[in-house]
């Protein structure tokens, strides 16, 4: 018995000891931590003083990225469209095309001297100048087709289209416009496969739907992403008659014009065409062609080179033709009611009359204007139609072979290829003169040598390098150049696609001259 309470004595004495050893342990263990963190957090940088913990950059987070991936696949098929128009211009300062994008203010630092070189040159202060602007399109075939809309590219002379990433302008071509949807396509030769957007089904869009708008807005702002919901689909009181457009609160700004809409599957469901507002920004109101419509245009402009409607020949003003309180009385429970019908339109022939109410195409009920005119405008010319309708309270049917819209409304004849390459003119757009001309001597110029530059064509290749009248070119690929006839000589040998490098006297002051290289790639000769 005394020999097992000693041993139980001497097992609780070890074990006492054994704790107070790990306690110590771990109270050192603490203090050297410790003073490891107090160390890096209050010691001071040498420099400075300062004893604040440096920063440190963390470890990537996966956030939500579904917008990111859906930009990702569809940016690259976004292009930027600068689009170049020659107009008369009316008087002191710029004349803005009316229906188009800007680019912004545009600063012309040479008008001064402009103005000083008509004074000494007789030229009148009215004339062609050239007026740019900016828009968006989208990639939809990778050998170069392009959507965009038809006021970006209207009446341009020269279209030029940079891709995504890149800053080496494409020129263009229009292969085809639809004025009554505002759409164009544009192709552009750039030897190689270009990506590609896919288009979507916009008959399957909803209200609140997630949508992004990607464009180029107020012509710098590339690439641009702005996201919102679909606020209401089929809005038809804000354009013509075959624009039933998607409305989105997408942030939609001028230069975003023939950009995409994209729903949440990265398809384009729309082309974004106009906007709402009281200036010339976004306030949440915006408009995009669907894509339907816009497929069915760009497929019949590829086959046909234009875009065909049927038609019947019949009019009607839509808050008037389905009034309830018309249609009641005229016995009608629904429809539409016509106005006029054309003379010797397919209308008249099967015997319809201003007055009668349609009710319904091919079996469709029609309530709306829409309703009427959407299947027959699909309908094939020449294809026949069934329509019924109300006269004088009774209901009767007749079969219509559909025309072409364009023969019963020349006026409405509003699309097809673009030809206009604009004016022709001398070596890249310059007209010169020698320097010994006594308009060149009464403008101070008689002491130089060189060819004094009389005229810059609007949209021309000397004018987008740089080239402003009043210029002196002294050399051509520093090759001296003293009258027109050597000048003439030099450009003639260069080869289209080489390098070519101005050098020009350009005058400053009254006195004063400085000098300035302009260079580019030769173009192609214009046919």
């Amino acid at each position: 018995m005394g020999m097992q309470l000693r041993e139980f004595a001497a097992w609780a004495r070890n074990r006492k000891v054994m704790a107070t050893l790990l306690m110590s342990m771990t109270l050192a263990v603490g203090i050297l931590v410790g003073t490891v963190i107090s160390g890096r957090v209050g010691a001071s940088h040498p420099a400075t003083g300062v004893d604040a913990t440096p920063l440190a950059i963390p470890d990537p987070v996966q956030l939500s990225s579904a917008f990111a991936s859906i930009v990702n696949k569809v940016q690259p098929a976004v292009v930027n469209i600068s689009t170049t128009q020659v107009i008369e211009r009316r008087g002191p300062g710029r004349s803005t095309p009316r229906g188009r994008d800007q680019m912004g203010p545009q600063d012309d630092d040479q008008q001064p001297f402009q103005d000083f070189f008509n004074r000494f040159f007789d030229f009148p202060e009215q004339g062609p100048t050239a007026e740019r602007s900016l828009g968006s399109g989208v990639i939809v075939d990778k050998k170069g087709y392009i959507l965009t809309n038809g006021h970006v590219v209207d009446q341009a002379t020269k279209i030029q289209v940079r891709l995504d990433g890149e800053q080496t302008p494409y020129t263009a071509k229009v292969v085809g416009t639809d004025e009554e949807t505002d759409l164009a396509i544009v192709k552009i030769e750039v030897g190689h496969d270009l990506p590609a957007a896919k288009l979507g089904n916009s008959d399957a869009v909803q209200v609140g739907d997630w949508a992004l708008a990607i464009g180029n807005p107020f012509g710098f702002l590339e690439g641009s992403v702005t996201a919102g919901i679909i606020s209401a689909k089929n809005r038809g009181n804000v354009g013509q008659q075959f624009q039933r457009f998607l409305q989105t609160d997408a942030a939609i700004n001028p230069g975003n014009s023939g950009g995409p809409l994209v729903n949440m599957a990265g398809q384009v469901i729309g082309i974004n065409t106009a906007i709402i507002t009281g200036g010339r920004g976004n306030e949440g109101v915006g408009f995009a062609l669907p894509s339907n419509t816009a497929i069915g245009v760009y497929n019949q402009i590829i086959a046909n080179g234009k875009v065909t409607r049927g038609s019947i020949g019949v009019s009607f003003t839509e808050t008037q033709g389905s009034n309830p309180i018309v249609l009641k009385e005229l016995g009608a429970p629904y429809g539409i009611v016509l106005q006029r019908v054309e003379p010797g339109s397919p209308a008249e022939k099967a015997g319809l009359q201003s007055g009668d109410v349609i009710m319904s195409v091919n079996g469709k009920p029609v309530h709306t204007g829409n309703d009427l005119v959407t299947p027959i405008a699909s309908t094939p010319i020449g294809n026949s139609i069934r329509v019924t309708y109300i006269r004088d309270k009774k209901e009767h049917e007749a079969s219509l072979t559909v025309a072409d819209r364009t023969k019963i409304f020349p006026d409405r004849a509003g699309n097809g290829n673009s030809n206009n390459n604009g004016p022709t003119s001398a070596e890249f757009g310059l007209r010169v003169e020698d320097l010994g001309t006594e308009r060149a001597r009464r403008a101070g110029y008689e002491n130089m040598k060189g060819v004094l530059v009389t005229e810059v064509d609007p949209a021309s290749f000397a004018e987008d390098i740089g080239f402003v009248r009043g210029d002196v070119i002294s050399e051509v690929n520093h090759t001296a150049v003293a009258s027109v006839s050597e000048y003439r000589r030099v450009v003639s040998g260069l080869k289209q696609g080489e390098d070519v490098l101005f050098k020009v006297r350009r005058r400053t002051g009254n006195d004063q001259f400085d000098t300035v290289y302009l260079a580019g790639a030769v173009p192609a000769p214009e046919k």
